[in-house]
């Protein structure tokens, strides 16, 4: 009888380091999807500044090309 109490309590504890797991599983990807998040606006604030740098240059290479 004690056979079954020791199978389900290492059962239990099983359950319990899966759950434990599961959890840092479940912090470490909410940090990943913010640093993800945070890389993508800044990536889209750079292409933005990149935009507007490019703008006036573009012009004037045109009239380079004119000459």
């Amino acid at each position: 009888m004690w056979w079954l109490y020791f199978w389900v309590g290492l059962a239990t504890a099983g359950l319990f380091v899966l759950a434990v797991a599961a959890l840092r599983v479940f912090v470490a990807a909410q940090e990943l999807a913010r640093q993800v998040a945070a890389g993508s606006e800044a990536l889209a604030r750079a292409g933005e500044r990149l935009q507007q740098a490019a703008g006036p240059l573009a012009g004037r290479g045109g009239e380079i090309s004119r000459r």
